[in-house]
């Protein structure tokens, strides 16, 4: 099973961010442009909190906030799950999956040195699954 730090090795660990003062539709101009769903908010060089698509619309299209009108710090998640660059993928699908959430800042200590979505974690699995019944093909049929 692969580690984090494999993932961002491959993937890059170039991280988006925003900042708090910036607005709602700042952030989803920034969203969309980037092709991202999610962006670290910053104040100043601190993260603060991390804004998505689903703060998008559980707290602002949902209750009727208006995007232009709201900052980022009113609608972020200021409690951020993380993880380090030794954990596991799966320890990560875990807890994507218990915590509900589709993004996971990496922090080597209090450096954010990436972050990875549920697709990178999927992206991973596969190709570690592809791998597996490659070598169980070659296995069975006697190649190498």
């Amino acid at each position: 099973m692969n580690k984090v730090w494999q993932i961002l090795k491959n993937k890059g660990s170039k991280v988006w961010t925003i900042s708090q003062n910036a607005t709602v539709l700042d952030g989803l101009h920034f969203l969309t442009d980037k092709k991202v769903g999610s962006l670290m908010v910053m104040d100043a060089d601190k993260v603060v909190g991390i804004f998505s698509m689903g703060d998008l619309g559980r707290k602002v299209i949902l209750i009727g906030k208006q995007p232009e009108k709201t900052r980022i710090d009113e609608v972020m998640t200021k409690d951020l799950i993380t993880v380090s660059p030794n954990q596991s993928v799966q320890e990560c699908m875990a807890l994507m999956t218990e915590q509900h959430v589709r993004h996971l800042p990496v922090f080597d200590g209090d450096q954010l040195v990436g972050i990875l979505s549920i697709g990178d974690i999927v992206k991973d699995m596969m190709g570690e699954l592809e791998f597996l019944v490659d070598q169980l093909t070659n296995y069975i049929t006697g190649f190498s």
